[in-house]
């Protein structure tokens, strides 16, 4: 009967010895663990068995046998075959009659099934299943307990929120198993991008998020998160198809930042959204400015209703010229927005609030009636292009949107240029199809837009009668920074649409240079800063009062900088006193301040740049009440086009100081003058301040 228990896997057994070797094991098991029996029989049990738990966590099988106390229900593997069954022991010691200890007597079973599939329940409920990065659960626990063990010695940590930029392009054209091994990619590059300790996770979709421990320099963080977007935007190889995508990064450091996981988390959150809003393929760091920024920009969002119904967007015109004799062809129009409130909103800035918007087929829709309405009053050789924004071309009036327009202006329909995206592929093919034959059939010029932005396929070219490819302006951008790799990917693709009888242009050019080779590579069109930045319509008009416009390129006119102007108010501090000055301008190395009378040469300064940044700087160059400072470590690129430092005041050493610990507001700092934190420079200036 017992051969029979034994042999039915319903009863294994086991013993051992006073010295804990095993002197008895049903075949049975040793079958089970795929070893011999007569190599177990005499050897030390705890030297045959392991414990199964992979983290070693668990009570180990020596010092259950040393206590010579009954155990049950240990998961145990053997030694010699660790990835083999799993067994559960149970045993139980066996004394004499004077109660000398004599051995163990105990059972087996076998939990392999159980055990694994335990183990992957609870790996799934820390890990994720598809890239097998940390989940977000085990990310919110991990960020929770590194803030907690980090208060209480005193050290920094960063919060990076990283979000693949075009991801949904992919899983649209390619399906979602070509999405699911892009994110196995994209989990693996950013694993090999962060060659420093951290905790990575996948929060879900295409969003990211990484720990950083014991760091808060913003240049080091800059230059990881730099490293990461340009890893992450090579090109991907996957079994459906090639493709590109690029990754925006949002920057949070605690407790700079916020002392809670709500909180550093929300403002990575707050500073990820502000580089996707930026462009994308940005970072940006936490600043206290970027809520008021969001909640403006999503008001921002809910005025274009009113914008449109009072008649507060206009258009501005972009020329693109011909390439062999610098004369306007065509203008592009871009829509700006006069707010009420903020002002005029440029055509940068206003295509970043659309984008996403429920509103961007009704404001498409707008600018074409506008800018055919435009094109009436100009000559007929030149042409207007208008771009259409994906939503719009799929509407089921679009087509009749067109006729209607080019009527009411009595514009040629041969003179209207539609630019459109080559996201608009990855909606209804059926839909696309019939919407560009109508076009076609109309007799308006079709351009397909931003040509080599990472889903190019010649495909497209054959399902649409297209006049023209525009190149996208990245690849143009990647042309003129690197070698000539892209440069001839370039005239591939006008070799392209030679063969295809369709023209090419490029815009975004700023430098004779990039100039010069892309006329060389036969581009038709060429538009950008370095001919002329978008115009009003009256500016337009009065260019083409002649009949015709000719633009030199000029190498001195490079494109308009969007930042706010570093013309605002700071303050400095020079021996125990502030100072309430004008900052006129920034640069890496130094900046020009004004308001301070006859400063000498040579005196140093605590600038505060707001939000915990205290930059040293002395005086190189001083006349009347403006001088010039050169910082004593030079400032970062903050992700956004502006600066910041590297460093920023401690909230550990505000708390030194007597202040409660709290995150950084972000006004001034100068009450830290009293301490240690700021110099005391010994120079005394001709001007009174206000005593710190």
């Amino acid at each position: 009967m017992l051969d029979d228990l034994e042999q039915s896997g319903l009863g294994w057994f086991w013993a051992s010895d006073a010295a804990g070797n095993l002197t008895y094991l049903s075949a049975a098991i040793a079958a089970r663990l795929d070893l011999p029996l007569d190599a177990l029989i005499g050897q030390p049990l705890a030297a045959i068995f392991t414990a199964a738990e992979s983290d070693g966590r668990g009570k180990t099988l020596s010092l259950m046998l040393g206590a010579h106390k009954a155990f049950a229900g240990m998961a145990v593997r053997a030694t010699r075959r660790p990835q083999g069954a799993v067994l559960r022991l149970s045993g139980q010691p066996i004394m004499s009659l004077t109660g000398k200890f004599q051995g163990f007597r105990g059972t087996g079973a076998d939990i392999t099934e159980e055990y694994t599939r335990e183990e992957e329940t609870a790996r799934l409920a820390r890990f994720d299943s598809l890239t097998g990065l940390s989940n977000r659960h085990r990310m919110a626990s991990h960020i929770e307990a590194t803030l907690t063990a980090f208060k209480a010695a005193r050290r920094n940590c960063a919060v990076m929120m990283i979000d693949c930029d075009r991801f949904k392009h992919v899983n649209d054209t390619l399906g979602h198993a070509a999405g699911d091994e892009l994110l196995k990619q994209v989990a693996s590059r950013l694993t090999r991008a962060i060659d420093r300790e951290c905790e990575i996770g996948r929060l879900g979709g295409d969003e990211f998020q990484v720990l950083l421990p014991d760091i808060d320099d913003r240049g080091e963080l800059a230059e990881l998160a730099a490293k990461i977007i340009a890893m992450l935007r090579q090109p991907y190889s996957l079994e459906e198809g090639r493709c590109v995508i690029g990754a925006s990064v949002g920057i949070a450091i605690a407790p700079h930042d916020g002392m809670t996981r709500e909180d550093i988390v929300r403002a990575a959150d707050l500073a990820l959204y502000a580089a996707k809003n930026g462009g994308r393929a940005q970072y940006r760091f936490f600043s206290g400015e970027l809520e008021n920024e969001t909640i403006f920009r999503r008001r921002l969002e809910q005025d274009l209703g009113t914008a449109l119904r009072e008649e507060q967007l206009f258009l501005r015109f972009e020329p693109i010229v011909e390439a062999s004799g610098g004369t306007v062809a065509s203008l592009e129009a871009h829509v700006c927005w006069n707010h009420s409130a903020r002002g005029v909103i440029d055509e940068e800035e206003f295509a970043q609030i659309i984008e996403g918007s429920a509103l961007t087929a009704d404001v498409g829709r707008w600018a074409v009636r506008a800018a055919c309405a435009a094109a009436a009053d100009w000559p007929e050789s030149v042409r207007l292009a208008v771009n259409v924004p994906v939503p719009l071309l799929l509407a089921d009036d679009f087509v009749a949107l067109v006729g209607e327009a080019l009527d009411g202006a009595g514009l040629a329909p041969g003179r209207l240029e539609l630019e459109i995206s080559e996201a608009v592929f990855f909606g209804d093919a059926s839909v696309v199809d019939r919407t560009l034959a109508a076009l076609f059939r109309l007799g308006v010029r079709l351009t397909l837009d931003e040509f080599g932005s990472g889903y190019s396929s010649l495909a497209y070219l054959r399902r649409a009668p297209f006049d023209a490819i525009k190149i996208d302006q990245k690849l143009v951008a990647e042309a003129e920074r690197h070698d000539a790799r892209e440069m001839g990917l370039v005239r591939a693709i006008v070799a392209l649409a030679g063969a295809l009888q369709m023209d090419t242009m490029a815009g975004g050019i700023e430098s004779a240079g990039l100039l010069a080779a892309l006329t060389e590579c036969g581009l038709r069109y060429l538009q950008g800063p370095i001919f002329s930045e978008p115009a009003e319509a009256e500016a337009v008009i009065a260019e083409m009062a002649g009949g015709s416009w000719k633009i030199d390129p000029g190498s001195e006119r490079t494109r308009r900088a969007r930042r706010r102007t570093v013309f605002r108010k700071i303050q400095v501090i020079h021996d125990d006193y502030a100072y309430e000055v004008t900052l006129r301008n920034l640069s890496k190395s130094g900046a020009l301040i004004e308001g301070l009378a006859n400063v000498p040469k040579g005196t140093q300064f605590v600038v505060d740049l707001g939000g915990g940044q205290l930059a040293v700087a002395t005086v190189t160059r001083s006349n009347g009440d403006v001088q010039g400072l050169e910082f004593e470590q030079s400032l970062i690129e903050d992700g956004s086009g502006g600066l910041c430092t590297r460093n920023r005041v401690s909230p550990y050493a505000l708390a030194a100081a007597g202040a409660p610990l709290a995150p950084l507001a972000p006004g001034k700092f100068m009450g830290l003058a009293q301490g240690s934190a700021v110099p005391k420079f010994g120079y005394a200036l001709p001007l009174r301040g206000e005593a710190v």
